[in-house]
């Protein structure tokens, strides 16, 4: 009863409503434009799919942004955040409808991976200002429901805009462009809507804002250095500890996911359309789970403690995932992707609420930044690994004990922090 009265109190906020809804339109069309790029690299008839080929593309798409995430993350902390939600998605949807064209085109793979590239990394900036501008619309009493309901329905909100995407897909249109202008639509919708935020309500202090780009790039070194310090501070410890495990957490996760690819593509299903309609369900099984991690996440975390729930959830993970992978059988495997969203999703929220409580405001958009970084160098180590062991088909043995003991290892190395940690608390 606590957490029905917890979220009725907080949608009663007008700015926490407000960027809810940009959250949930920003994110739901990276859902469509997601899809999209999957069903073109990975599923179009003629092109003949490898790990290899997977890992290369998370690696043009996400590696480039990795380098220059934290510089961003500077200039998070010193641009006002509704204007970035504004600008970013209507810079979105230029270049979504972009990426539409050069499908249609059949231009050479480097450069549709270009555009594709931009329309990432942008995201990111939406995403690291989403969680930054969290605390200046909900007290801190609500924080960690608050990071319950609004990245979780984000998250739903990315599923629902993949689901909406197979079935523009299979349905609709065969056409992958006409899906991604469908996500440049939504772009726009997201843009109009953070409109509706006072442009100072988000955030950072107007006395700490440059008044030119030029101001803010000039000490962009420093402040890297000074956030650094602010993470890796006494007081800041668990924050620093969380980050790691949730880093690890996301490379077990996207090893996982380039194997569902290779065995919805291949091993599971007879074509491409069967492996498409395969792979959509796994997705909303997996949202399911993100759901259940909302839901269980706050009263959990309210009795352990946001560490010792990532180790819980780490346990699960290491438990589950080889005894429903390795049969590698549809049924047991769209369990796992249950567990997967639950436990991802559940870590997720405990590290959101414990960086965003132990980080100060002024440095808030850098840390986000650097988290949205080891999350994209986790993704790609993991598809990279997994390029490596996974046979063509995807059933894979060692990748799947690999990941299960990178999960008993976060799991052991979190509860004994946490129990370290409250002894000298």
């Amino acid at each position: 009863m606590a957490v029905v009265r917890d979220l009725r109190i907080l949608l009663r906020l007008k700015g926490f409503r407000h960027l809810l809804a940009v959250r949930l339109l920003s994110q739901g069309a990276d859902g469509v434009y997601q899809v999209a790029l999957a069903t073109y690299v990975v599923f179009s008839p003629e092109k003949q799919t490898s790990p290899a080929a997977i890992a290369s593309a998370m690696a043009v798409l996400l590696l480039p942004y990795s380098l220059v995430g934290p510089f961003a993350g500077v200039l998070l902390d010193r641009w006002r955040r509704r204007q970035v939600f504004l600008y970013g998605n209507l810079l979105r949807a230029v270049l979504a409808s972009v990426t539409a064209v050069l499908m249609i085109a059949s231009v050479p793979d480097w450069l549709f991976y270009v555009s594709a590239l931009c329309v990432t990394a942008v995201n990111r900036f939406v995403l690291a200002g989403l969680s930054a501008a969290l605390p200046r619309v909900v007290d801190a009493e609500r924080l960690v429901i608050a990071n319950s309901l609004s990245p979780t329905a984000g998250t739903l909100a990315a599923t629902a805009g993949g689901g909406l995407a197979f079935v523009v897909r299979l349905a609709v249109s065969d056409s992958d462009a006409a899906v991604v202008l469908l996500g440049a639509g939504l772009y726009l919708c997201g843009a109009l809507a953070s409109l509706r935020i006072a442009v100072e309500l988000l955030g950072p202090d107007p006395a700490r804002v440059p008044p030119t780009l030029a101001s803010a790039l000039t000490g962009t070194a420093r402040d890297l250095v000074a956030g650094v310090r602010h993470l890796a501070a006494p007081a800041r410890r668990e924050a620093a500890w969380a980050l790691a495990a949730m880093t690890l957490m996301r490379f077990c996760y996207g090893a996982l996911l380039v194997m569902l690819l290779m065995l919805c593509r291949y091993s599971l299903t007879s074509d491409t359309e069967e492996g498409l309609a395969l792979l959509g369900l796994a997705l909303g099984v997996s949202g399911a789970g993100f759901f259940a991690a909302a839901v269980v996440t706050p009263w959990a975390a309210g009795r352990l403690g946001p560490g010792r729930w990532m180790a819980v959830c780490a346990a699960v993970a290491t438990v589950l995932v080889p005894a429903l992978g390795l049969p590698f059988v549809t049924a047991p495997l769209l369990a796992a992707a249950f567990v997967l969203g639950l436990t991802t999703q559940g870590a997720k929220i405990a590290t959101d609420t414990v960086v965003q409580s132990s980080v100060d405001d002024t440095f808030r958009g850098r840390i986000f930044s650097v988290y949205d970084v080891l999350f994209n160098v986790a993704f790609v180590g993991a598809a990279g690994v997994a390029a490596l062991m996974l046979p063509p088909d995807g059933r894979s043995v060692p990748l799947v004990v690999t990941v299960s003991a990178i999960y008993g290892m976060v799991a052991v190395a979190m509860a004994q922090f946490e129990s370290r940690y409250v002894s000298h608390q």
